[in-house]
């Protein structure tokens, strides 16, 4: 039972989330970052190449087989957009390692408070 109760709180906190922080790989490996308040759907506008006129990023033209590799959900569009910011900051291996779950997305929200306080 406890689990229901925890997979619901879960549910209601994603749902309540209208921002997102996303990252797609493609089939060169590379990784592009974005945000979004539908990650469903902006993955769709990115793979929609065909579609006219084309909503999906510059970067990702002409790129195939492209995965949604990560998402986070943000508590404001504020916050989205810094921590995509500092996700586009990262070097190759780090976001590798966020993806991964090895760089806890926590360690990205600490060093924009850090800065804020500046």
């Amino acid at each position: 039972m406890e689990s229901d109760w925890l997979s619901g709180e879960l549910e209601q906190h994603v749902s309540a989330a209208r921002w997102w922080v996303y990252m797609i790989r493609a089939d060169d490996s590379s990784l592009y970052t974005g945000v979004t308040t539908n990650v469903e759907r902006r993955l769709a506008e990115h793979k929609a190449e065909a579609s006219r006129p084309y909503r999906g990023a510059r970067a990702l033209r002409g790129k195939r087989h492209l995965k949604l590799v990560y998402s986070f959900a943000a508590t404001d569009q504020s916050q989205a957009l810094k921590l995509e910011y500092a996700i586009k900051q990262l070097n190759k291996a780090r976001k590798e390692a966020l993806v991964a779950g090895r760089l806890p997305i926590e360690e990205l929200l600490a060093g924009d408070k850090k800065h804020g306080e500046n």
